[in-house]
């Protein structure tokens, strides 16, 4: 069987959400803090993410943990991870299951 760059995305995404944020009880990419995931043709993984504010105390933690997670991925390569405030995370950015599970819709 022929690993595809789509399966790998997906492995990546099944990835990212094991990972919890710490003070909020639903996965990071559920709760909208990876904003792209970018993967070569070498299935080296970029990941683009934010927090929910620029002052999170978690965010080397986190940051280490989508790293560890995805590293895990056998066909990866690389992982590099980076962070960015623009644009800012707000709740629009949540999926419709993250909002119902914390209330709000």
């Amino acid at each position: 069987m022929t690993i595809t760059k789509e399966m790998i995305n997906d492995a990546v995404v099944n990835c990212l959400r094991s990972i919890y944020d710490p003070e909020i009880p639903v996965n990071i990419y559920d709760l909208g803090l990876v904003y792209d995931i970018a993967i070569d043709d070498e299935y080296n993984v970029r990941v683009l993410m934010t927090m929910t504010a620029p002052d999170c105390p978690e965010s080397e933690y986190l940051f280490m943990e989508v790293k560890q997670m995805i590293g895990y991925i056998n066909e990866v390569k690389s992982v590099d991870v980076q962070l960015t405030f623009d644009p800012p995370w707000s709740t629009d950015r949540m999926s419709d299951d993250a909002k119902v599970e914390l209330g709000l819709m």
